[in-house]
């Protein structure tokens, strides 16, 4: 899986938003804090927004705010809100595609990748990443020598 810069500070402004306390934050001030250059974060702010994680208000006391409690958002919804499916296959969804001869097992194996994406991503909230802790089935993954080798 590549994380695009988009899908990096999508999730780095919604835990600053989340550690924020709930009261509206600025754009300026989202950027700052995360060094997100401000107008590419005034897009993803929208399509954030238009997703219904975050929410906004202008003016003098206006901003940016989560639209749900911390808890209840997930990494994947945000993903999910800035670049649409967490997982996909020359721009289809897994499962969708059919393969043939050899390949045949090719549709299981995208479906079980975003199966595995899933088990991650829907585990971990914002909530959790602004407390500065992984819920424990995913910091045990971390554990694993090989989990920060490149292969």
């Amino acid at each position: 899986m590549r994380v695009s810069a988009k899908a990096d500070y999508a999730v780095r402004a919604t835990v600053e938003l989340a550690a924020g306390g709930g009261g509206p934050l600025k754009r300026d001030a989202l950027a700052a804090a995360q060094n997100i250059p401000a107008g590419f974060l005034e897009n993803i702010l929208l399509d954030l927004r238009q997703a219904e994680v975050i929410r906004s208000q202008r003016g003098p006391e206006g901003g940016y705010w989560l639209a749900r409690p911390a808890g209840e958002i997930t990494v994947a919804d945000v993903v999910r809100a800035v670049e649409g499916p967490l997982a996909s296959v020359r721009g289809e969804r897994p499962g969708t595609l059919t393969f043939q001869g050899t390949a045949r097992p090719l549709e299981a194996l995208w479906v079980a990748v975003r199966a595995s994406l899933r088990s991650v991503l829907e585990s971990v909230t914002l909530a959790d990443l602004a407390e500065g802790e992984l819920p424990e089935e995913i910091a045990a993954l971390t554990r694993d020598p090989d989990a920060w080798t490149a292969h």
